[in-house]
């Protein structure tokens, strides 16, 4: 058990604070629906029926999108642009092993690399291509929470339902888009300027603590 989780204590804490937070956000946002419904003159909902509502859904999925569209696009152009300075860019040497070509004779080389042909062309470009798809599909499960969050609404209150083709051009949708991924934006934009001048000793995130800020790379 120590050998497992020294092996993978990153990925398992991680994993349990997602645990916890969502947790979190589902007792509290069953509150805050069930308050919001009552106030508008419909009925508390059971902890279950919340999960498959609209805001659960909405709330849930417009912070994943969020989350993987920063991440791939920071993956995707960590390739071609640079920072001066920062950990989290290329170096301008051209010395990152990233851009090394696979060599299919390298001991326990993943499958695909070993495979070759239109396999490893994918398996290249895989960790942009799944962010991507992640960041797509938690787009549109966005959008049918957002859009059976606004129709409860609407029922509650007597106004007609919209149709999906209209609430994509609805503010509310793209409001609730927009104020994750200038968050999101924001914080890579942080972690690549802070990474120039300040220090972490004994993160990979991080330069040597007596690096150059001029230094790039970790």
């Amino acid at each position: 058990m120590k050998a497992f989780f020294r092996n993978n204590g990153l990925s398992i804490t991680f994993l349990l604070l997602f645990l916890a937070s969502i947790i979190g956000q589902v007792a509290f946002g069953l509150q805050e629906h069930n308050k919001e419904q009552v106030e508008d003159g419909g009925a508390a909902v059971s902890l279950t029926d919340y999960l498959t509502t609209g805001h659960f859904i909405q709330a849930t999925f417009e912070n994943w999108e969020s989350e993987f569209f920063q991440m791939a696009l920071f993956v995707w152009f960590t390739i071609f642009l640079m920072q001066k300075g920062s950990s989290e860019s290329k170096r301008f040497d051209g010395t990152d092993e990233s851009d090394r070509e696979p060599d299919p004779t390298v001991e326990d080389a993943p499958w695909p690399v070993k495979k070759g042909g239109w396999l490893l062309a994918v398996y290249k470009h895989s960790l942009t291509l799944s962010l991507l798809l992640l960041f797509i599909v938690s787009f549109i499960i966005h959008f049918y929470g957002s859009l059976a969050d606004e129709n409860e609404q609407n029922a509650l209150k007597g106004k007609p339902l919209e149709t999906a083709g209209e609430y994509i051009a609805d503010s509310r949708f793209w409001f609730e888009s927009f104020q994750n991924w200038q968050s999101e934006f924001l914080s890579v934009f942080a972690i690549i300027t802070l990474s120039i001048y300040l220090r972490q000793q004994g993160s990979p995130q991080s330069k040597p603590v007596d690096a150059p800020h001029d230094e790039t790379g970790e």
